[in-house]
């Protein structure tokens, strides 16, 4: 804070003593070559319609603090002087740049008209604030239908709503409940973010829920389709946002986050169960009532608020969800016995698929094509992609619920392949080979409290 009042009391003394003929705010609306640059303290923004032709030189935005000069700081968003250089020509502007302290600049890409007069967007943008994008460092695809999402709060963060997935409110409770947990910490709930506490805003999320994501019907939250925890859903080539044809559905997997959530947030916050005791106890009764399959003794993959996205001769419920049912052990939606038999089902279906572990996403997964996705094949990435991530949770609640023997033999196919690869994988095909990242935290952080939970049996 004392870097930035500093900042604004030298612009003050600079602009008073006539030091400097830099403008607060710098707007630019007219073409321009050469080699140019431009200068403000506060913004520089150009206007649709700017555009600039190099003929040789180079255009320079910058954000300067002549007092202070250059200092280095951790981030690329903090340094003092911010500049945008291109030997390039950039063509006239459909979208506004804009330099606040970090750079923000897209260039559209003119795509011709397809079938039906539809034309795609695509484009390239640029952000001082983005670290490593698809195309390098600060630069990223745009067009693909992310909304992106820009706040005072984070300005060197840019996010964008996952529609498709109903877990994301649960989840920020269930980081904060373990991170008190952890640390002891509890002060972190009194801190203010944007004019809330912490706590204010971890009932903000879940009360978020109840208002635009709970089915009156069912009495349960509701999502669109995907298998089991992921979050593609399959009537798109991406699949990670609502589209026109997203079929709505509701599975265990968001009920189960919500259900932690809400048992996490009333121990954090015990003045909250008063509001939300009677709230968890009837989400717990309909998830039984509606997702629950007595007869097969397996959750139910979706029940459909607007109809499937799949044939009509498939018939979904032959589908295991791995991953959903070790959160609903979790969120203590089975008995003991349930569990055994549960436990039994996955190790059934490890050795039909020939997966390395537990952590296997669904079985049987869903055939070739049901998912636009092409990463959504059989047996990759969610489905049928052997996690860690869910299979240690498993582990887990193996160990809590007192299958210690069962928990210890199927948690070392686990260890050994993070040995075998050197690495903490995010992903498995079904020959056990690893995928994506190698120091994923998900699998390394399962693990460790599972390891944990063993060495406290002792």
């Amino acid at each position: 804070m004392k870097k930035y009042i500093y900042a604004l009391f030298a612009g003050i003394l600079y602009a008073v003593f006539g030091m400097a003929q830099i403008p607060d705010n710098k707007v630019l609306n007219s073409p321009e070559n050469n080699t140019t640059v431009h200068q403000a303290y506060l913004t520089i923004t150009f206007n649709k319609g700017y555009s600039f032709y190099t003929n040789g030189g180079t255009l320079t935005a910058q954000i300067t603090n002549p007092t202070a000069g250059n200092i280095p700081y951790q981030y690329a968003i903090d340094p003092v002087t911010y500049a945008i250089n291109t030997s390039l020509p950039v063509k006239t502007l459909n979208e506004q740049i804009e330099v606040n302290g970090m750079l923000n600049y897209a260039v559209d890409f003119e795509l011709p008209k397809g079938a039906g007069g539809l034309q795609p967007s695509l484009g390239v943008s640029y952000s001082s604030s983005f670290t490593d994008g698809f195309l390098g460092m600060g630069f990223n695809i745009s067009g693909h239908g992310y909304d992106y999402i820009y706040s005072d709060l984070e300005p060197r963060y840019a996010g964008h709503k996952n529609t498709v997935e109903t877990d994301q409110e649960s989840s920020l409770v269930q980081a904060i409940y373990k991170y008190v947990n952890v640390t002891g910490d509890k002060s972190v709930l009194n801190e203010m973010v944007g004019g809330k506490s912490v706590a204010e805003r971890l009932e903000w999320a879940m009360q978020f829920l109840m208002e635009k994501r709970l089915n009156e019907k069912y009495g349960l939250l509701w999502g669109a389709t995907t298998a089991d925890w992921g979050d593609v859903q399959p009537e798109h080539d991406w699949g990670v946002y609502f589209t026109d044809d997203t079929h709505y559905a509701i599975d265990i997997y968001d009920n189960a986050m919500f259900l932690i959530a809400l048992d996490n947030l009333m121990e954090l916050l015990p003045d909250s169960k008063n509001k939300w005791k009677s709230v968890r106890n009837l989400i717990a009764e309909n998830t039984r009532k509606n997702l629950w399959d007595e007869q097969n003794q397996k959750f139910i993959p979706h029940v459909y608020l607007n109809g499937s996205p799949f044939p009509e001769d498939f018939n979904e419920n032959e589908i295991y969800y791995h991953g959903g049912t070790a959160v609903a052990i979790e969120a203590g939606l089975l008995s003991k016995e349930e569990i055994k038999i549960s436990l039994e089902k996955m190790i059934a279906n490890v050795k039909a698929s020939g997966a390395g572990s537990i952590g296997l996403t669904v079985y049987p997964p869903y055939p070739e094509g049901f998912f636009k996705n092409k990463g959504m094949y059989p047996y990759s990435y969610q489905n049928g992609g052997d996690w860690t991530w869910f299979g240690g949770r498993m582990i887990q609640q193996l160990i809590k619920n007192g299958f210690v023997e069962e928990a210890y033999l199927q948690m070392k196919p686990m260890v050994k392949r993070v040995k075998d690869n050197d690495g903490f994988f995010e992903w498995y095909t079904v020959d056990n080979k690893p995928k994506g990242s190698g120091t994923f935290r998900g699998e390394a952080g399962v693990l460790y409290k599972a390891i944990i939970m063993f060495e406290e049996l002792k």
